[in-house]
């Protein structure tokens, strides 16, 4: 049954309409804007029943969609985690560091995950590790500095059981000491996997906690004007196990985000077997205007994958990485699955171009939604070539966070142009924005911490 009206006044709406350009009231009926003009003439359209609310002169804005965004994930681990997003020195994130860790009960870590920089700090650095264990001599902490580190404290490093035995994994560092120990430095050279693979070794929410942990990362997408979400999957966001949280809220309409999920291939060689069966389960666009499936990515082959930490050179994939990725464009094709693939540089996204223009050649895309993610570096040339096949590039504020590194290895030219928006837009693309939160920031300045 519909609900009363809804009337905003006094307050200021961008129309976009050019013979109308500005307004400052508007009526809504049944979700829909029934009236953009001035007060008198909204309050004249109003029926009975109406809600009216004073704007005070506030702007307003259309809900934002984030078009790449880790919530389901995130959500899980929302209320575990202390954002440094904003925080303007490393003195002021150490004093919210100690405190929260008197507060953190064991077993649980102390964690900060992502959406921070040493740039943003007035010291231009990250803490050492003697910070950490003398702010944190007992609680866990884990510190995620964007893909290229992590920082454990003592009680983190016994937490996880790193020995000077355990052996570093393929394409990261276990940084250890004179004595070969380790001391709580943990590299991705490139490869992340090593941090995130230590993050899942800490303890999880109960699944209460975790629904309560969701609907609060959602109410605070909200506070910050944001209704929808493309959520990108993710590296250990497990389908269907890890999205019953979600599907709960969704059931019982406690959603407060809309929410089009992509499926995250889960393990390296058989990301085949993956999207063939998840093809058997479930079809893109399942779902409803709250909760609905997507498609596959952002990752589609391991070997694709070019992990972004501009202090570093660039990581070459492997060769062998069209021959898996081939077979895997050609099932979502034939299956009319849409895509998304994570491409930092130009030169993987040369790459999987070559793989994508000889499937459309065999097996046409014909008009199949499918993106990069990132390209930050991507040339014309590709950019011509990705809208040659009706393609699309979702971007995010990386440069925020690594700009600086970025311009020292690139040099400040390229910087002024990355990624180059002004020329996927003249090329024709359809461009998202997004924040790849949590990793990147969800939250703004002054940062907040849960409690427990």
């Amino acid at each position: 049954m519909p609900g009363p009206d809804l009337l905003l006044v006094n307050g200021k709406f961008t129309t976009l309409d050019r013979s109308r350009p500005t307004a400052t009231a508007v009526l809504i009926r049944d979700g829909r804007f029934a009236v953009v003009g001035d007060e008198a003439e909204a309050r004249a359209a109003a029926g009975a029943e109406v809600q009216v609310i004073d704007l005070e002169g506030r702007r307003v804005i259309p809900g934002l969609i984030d078009s790449h965004m880790h919530v389901i994930r995130g959500g899980l681990n929302y209320n575990m985690e202390l954002r440094w997003d904003g925080v303007p020195s490393l003195s002021d994130a150490m004093a919210m560091l100690k405190a929260q860790a008197q507060v953190t009960p064991p077993p649980q870590w102390l964690r900060v995950v992502g959406g921070f920089s040493e740039h943003q700090f007035a010291e231009k650095r990250l803490p050492t590790l003697d910070e950490l264990n003398a702010v944190a001599p007992e609680t866990p902490v884990f510190i995620l500095h964007l893909y290229d580190r992590a920082l454990l404290n003592r009680a983190a490093l016994r937490a996880v059981g790193y020995t000077r035995d355990t052996p570093d994994p393929p394409g990261g560092q276990i940084q250890r000491d004179a004595a070969g120990e380790p001391t709580g430095l943990l590299l991705a050279q490139p490869n992340a996997t090593i941090l995130y693979a230590t993050l899942s070794r800490g303890p999880k929410l109960p699944r209460e906690y975790q629904l309560n942990s969701t609907r609060h990362f959602m109410r605070e997408l909200n506070r910050l004007g944001v209704t929808g979400v493309i959520d990108a999957g993710g590296g250990a966001q497990n389908y269907p196990d890890d999205y019953a949280v979600i599907e709960k809220l969704h059931a019982e309409g406690e959603m407060t985000v809309r929410v089009s999920y992509n499926l995250f291939t889960q393990k390296p060689k058989e990301e085949l077997a993956d999207f063939a069966g998840w093809a058997r389960q479930i079809t893109p666009g399942q779902g409803d205007d709250l909760y609905r499936h997507n498609g596959a990515g952002e990752m589609l082959v391991y070997s694709a994958a070019d992990f972004e930490d501009f202090r570093a050179p660039r990581p070459e994939a492997p060769a062998g990485m069209e021959s898996e990725l081939e077979p895997v464009i050609r099932l979502l094709v034939e299956n009319r699955w849409p895509w998304r693939l994570h491409a930092t540089y130009d030169e993987t996204i040369d790459r999987a171009l070559d793989v994508f223009e000889r499937v459309n050649r065999d097996v046409p895309f014909d008009g199949l939604h499918w993106f990069f993610d990132h390209a930050e570096t991507i040339s014309p040339r590709n950019i011509d070539r990705i809208a040659a096949l009706g393609g699309g590039i979702a971007i995010q504020h990386r440069m925020a966070y690594q700009g600086e590194d970025f311009a020292a290895r690139y040099g400040e030219t390229a910087a002024e142009v990355t990624p180059p928006i002004g020329r996927m837009m003249a090329a024709g693309l359809p461009v998202g924005a997004g924040t790849d939160a949590t990793r990147s920031p969800a939250t703004t300045p002054g940062s907040r911490s849960t409690g427990w």
